[in-house]
């Protein structure tokens, strides 16, 4: 597995690119801003995107799905749940006083238990709600270990916030305690924002966590 995490537009969310390698087939979480470098990035991997996931439709993780779909042709997916926020892009805009970025056609394809491919690789799907009712965790397993890219649902010694359209504090804990936990303490956490964690430092040293 090949994997480069950079940080993207106004809020510096983490984009993702994995990528299978052998085949140069790719999947790209969470485009949120700078276009030209998520494209730049893909172009000199020669990836061949076969899809554009959202860990959730906040503005700051779907800034330039649209562009990399223009420029890569992939679908682009969400969880059926977080429509509402993307046909919200205009309101989420004005709060943050950022501009309207273009929108593009969401597949709702993204349901729990579900996987999307890219030549060899296999990245599977958690419905864990809370944050957003259609929040959703990526797990890919590989021989470099275990990768989980949680979006805003869990950060580094934090979890996400509850106060938006949809969210929900119990959900977000029970997504956390239920179905993010219940992964291998070794696997590395990549985050919506901010550096990487383990699951077994947030099981240990989590203070949202211990309660």
């Amino acid at each position: 597995m090949h994997l480069e995490t950079f940080p993207t537009g106004p809020l510096g969310c983490n984009c993702s690119i994995v990528m299978d390698p052998a085949s140069k087939r790719a999947i790209v979480v969470d485009p949120g801003g700078d276009l030209e470098t998520i494209c730049a990035r893909l172009a000199s991997l020669e990836a061949k995107v076969e899809a554009i996931v959202h860990t959730h439709t906040h503005i700051d993780h779907v800034g330039a799905t649209a562009g990399v779909q223009k420029s890569s042709g992939a679908r682009a997916c969400i969880h059926e749940a977080d429509r509402f926020l993307y046909d919200l892009l205009p309101v989420q805009a004005a709060m943050l006083g950022l501009p309207v970025p273009e929108t593009t056609d969401m597949e709702g394809s993204l349901r729990d238990g579900s996987s999307i491919h890219a030549g060899a690789l296999e990245m599977c799907i958690l419905h864990t709600p809370g944050h957003t009712p259609g929040s959703v965790t990526f797990v890919v397993k590989a021989d470099e270990g275990t990768r989980v890219f949680s979006g805003d649902t869990l950060f580094r010694r934090g979890i996400g916030r509850t106060d938006l359209w949809g969210g929900d504090g119990d959900a977000i804990l029970a997504s956390l305690r239920n179905k993010i936990l219940a992964l291998p303490d070794d696997a590395i956490v990549i985050a919506g924002h901010g550096p990487e964690t383990t699951i077994g430092d947030e099981r240990a040293n989590n203070p949202f966590l211990r309660r």
